[in-house]
């Protein structure tokens, strides 16, 4: 039982277990809903400054883009004027030449008429008739001039036209390839806010797991033993147990590397090494490096021709390539299941020989080891029967002088030991007659 007081009246009154719960649970029950309310507005309002945060950087970049294609376009308007004006100082300078020509004829004309005064008919008519010739000539001189000067402005246009061409073409080229990167923003930034590229391919990987790879281990690369280590590894079995495919992934979004503008290549070489080390057949990198490259635009490229299998995508085509090497090793798989049963059989046989190469090996230790045990036996058993060949000359030895000693005892006689002694002889006798 539980006593509580009232916050109005302040009466105390009992309540039991079951109806203490029940107004513990409507009181938590009523925070963790205003909390849950008040994270939910936190979130929404996070998730809203980095929708704008990340609008404002599309638009910056935009800007920056439109910026600079208004500074081609200024640059190219001024090689246009530029032109412009060479052109027009080329006609003037060769109407020039043709003006001070035509002046020099009209004078040489001149001076011919005032010639012509002073000289005969004969003189006049000669002289008329070269003058004649001499302005032909000269005129022939002008229209050729004249047609240089047309060619000459012909080539200009030309050369400004395709000049024009040229660069409009780039501006459309460039125009086209905003497009196409505004296009690719707009497709992949959507999925990319508030997750990074490895999440995004985790979970869409998820999605389809348990209906497209339900025997499929898709996880991140945690075995950094050799020094380095994969972002992912995903291998795919049979019911049996035997590998279909396996591929090491690695990730790279264009934000990790904001500081220096790496490539793709720069990756190439450590992802081959991590597949060799992991053991894995494929290697694909999903990147979103180098978004202006045409070449990995294109979504699936493979750079055989630098690492065997290995493999460039853009995101979107991330469930594609392992779908497409899926499909691809399913038609080897019985080639695979035979080879692997092949291999099973090749290692029970190498079980075999291995065993029996220890057994005899254990059995030619063992040998050699009773061998040495059993000549030192023998050599302590011959050193035991010199030592007691030996024990037994010098008992014989001592045999041979006890029989010696015995019978130089059994030779002693008062009468030999009294011999050149008198004393001693005098005091046997006289023990004698006692």
């Amino acid at each position: 039982m539980h006593e509580i007081n009232c916050p109005h009246c302040g009466k105390a009154f009992k309540i039991d277990e079951a109806g203490y719960a029940d107004i513990l649970k409507q009181v938590r029950d009523s925070d963790f809903s205003q909390q849950l309310h008040e994270r939910l507005e936190l979130a929404e309002q996070e998730k809203f400054n980095a929708v704008e945060l990340a609008k404002a950087k599309v638009a910056n970049e935009l800007q920056k883009d439109v910026v600079a294609r208004n500074s081609q376009i200024q640059e190219l308007r001024a090689k246009l004027d530029a032109g412009e004006v060479a052109r027009k100082l080329a006609v003037a300078e060769a109407l020039s030449a043709v003006e001070k020509q035509r002046d020099a004829l009209a004078s040489q004309l001149e001076q011919a008429k005032q010639e012509k005064k002073a000289l005969g008919e004969l003189a006049e008519a000669k002289f008329a008739n070269e003058l004649q010739k001499t302005a032909w000539a000269k005129q022939q001189e002008i229209q050729a001039l004249q047609a240089k000067l047309e060619s000459t402005e012909m080539a200009q246009k030309l050369a400004e036209n395709t000049l024009k061409d040229k660069y409009e073409t780039q501006l459309k080229d460039r125009d086209d390839a905003i497009e196409r990167l505004r296009d690719m923003k707009a497709r992949l930034s959507t999925k990319m806010i508030g997750e990074t590229l490895e999440q995004h391919c985790e979970t869409e990987f998820n999605r389809i797991r348990a209906t497209a790879f339900p025997h499929a281990y898709f996880e991140k690369d945690n075995d950094a033993r050799s020094g380095s280590k994969g972002d992912y590894i995903f291998r795919d079995h049979d019911h049996e147990g035997t590998e279909i495919v396996s591929i090491m992934f690695e990730m790279k979004n264009e934000a990790d590397e904001t500081a220096n503008k790496k490539k793709n290549e720069d990756f190439l070489r450590e992802l081959d090494k991590d597949r060799a080390e992991k053991g894995c057949e494929y290697a694909v990198l999903v990147s979103l490096l180098e978004p202006e490259s045409e070449l990995y635009n294109t979504g699936i490229v493979d750079v055989f021709h630098r690492y065997p299998k290995m493999y460039v995508v853009r995101p979107q085509f991330f469930l594609p390539i392992i779908t497409l090497l899926r499909n691809a090793a399913m038609n080897s798989l019985k080639y695979k299941s035979e080879l692997a049963i092949v291999k099973a059989q090749n290692i029970d046989i190498t079980n075999f020989e291995t065993e029996l190469e220890s057994f005899k090996s254990g059995f030619d230790r063992n040998y050699d080891l009773a061998s040495r045990k059993f000549k030192t036996a023998i050599e302590e058993i011959d050193k035991t029967i010199d030592h007691l060949q030996k024990t037994k000359e010098a008992l014989l030895g001592s045999e041979n002088n006890l029989r010696i000693a015995n019978e130089k005892a059994q030779d002693v006689t008062l009468k030999k030991l009294t011999r050149g002694n008198p004393t001693m002889a005098a005091k046997f006798e006289e023990l004698k007659n006692k």
